[in-house]
């Protein structure tokens, strides 16, 4: 099994033109993005996908490899849909050029499924959310499973809705519950849902099909293209993982980054 990460890098990112080249520790954030898909063994090739030659440059004088790709794609998923048309791979991830602190949990879990079985197309990755702000942030996109750990929904609203823990106006009925982010306490107490990270694994045929699907309805209201496939019949299979990541949306998530980076070097 040949697996490919493409990685869709934006320079002209509405919040934060230049975000590739944002400077990490004094590396740029694709870098750092590029590293800690490198760590894995079992990816044959990684690409940087980009339609701003500074962004290229930029990634062969660190010694990576990378494509350019029109400037009109509305999403990563479509960059990595034209990277990927040549491509001799059978499975595709796409990892976000804004995720500096992608690692090999996140990778394994992206994989694995496909190994075991067949008919999985589409993977995806959770992770637990014990802050009850993260929960109701619409920037963190909440997903729901089965019990076979399929995707049923992804949204921007807290699901799924407690009606022991909150309120119909989500105030906390206990509001001891919301101090939940002492790593002491995660393993004994309930998460309020699930996070969904946005790193995606396909099947490459299923890639292609999957970008001549037209916009969903539900895609379009909540603004997450992930929902297209469930539209459509197709399963996500979203593995869970132990880790959160920082994703750098604006340059005031660079300070974050570095943060946990410098607590985790010390």
């Amino acid at each position: 099994m040949k697996i490919v990460a493409l990685i869709p890098a934006r320079f002209a990112s509405t919040r934060f033109e230049g975000k590739p080249l944002a400077k990490i520790m004094g590396k740029p954030m694709i870098q750092h993005v590029w590293e800690g898909v490198s760590k894995s063994a079992v990816i044959s090739e990684i690409i940087v996908a980009t339609e701003d030659k500074r962004v290229f440059d930029a990634v062969i004088n660190f010694g990576g490899n990378a494509v350019m790709t029109k400037d009109t794609h509305a999403s990563g998923t479509d960059r990595i849909i034209e990277a990927s048309e040549n491509l001799d791979a059978d499975i595709i991830l796409n990892i976000q050029g804004d995720e500096p602190l992608v690692n090999n949990e996140i990778i394994d879990a992206l994989i694995e499924p496909f190994k075991e079985d067949e008919n999985i197309v589409f993977t995806s990755v959770k992770t637990p959310i014990y802050s009850f702000e993260e929960f109701m942030d619409i920037n963190s996109v909440k997903v729901v499973t089965d019990n076979s750990d399929y995707g049923i929904y992804f949204s921007r609203s807290p699901i799924p809705f407690d009606r022991n823990r909150y309120d119909l106006k989500f105030n906390l009925i206990d509001n001891n519950i919301s101090k939940l982010e002492d790593k002491n306490n995660k393993e004994s107490k309930k998460p309020f849902g699930f996070k969904h990270l946005g790193f995606y694994g396909y099947r490459k045929d299923f890639l292609r099909t999957f970008g001549l699907l037209p916009p969903s309805y539900l895609e379009q209201k909540e603004m997450l293209e992930q929902l297209r496939a469930i539209e459509n019949g197709y399963k996500i299979k979203v593995r869970t993982v132990g880790i959160s990541t920082i994703p750098v949306d604006i340059p005031a998530d660079i300070k974050k980054v570095e943060s946990y980076l410098l607590k985790l070097y010390n």
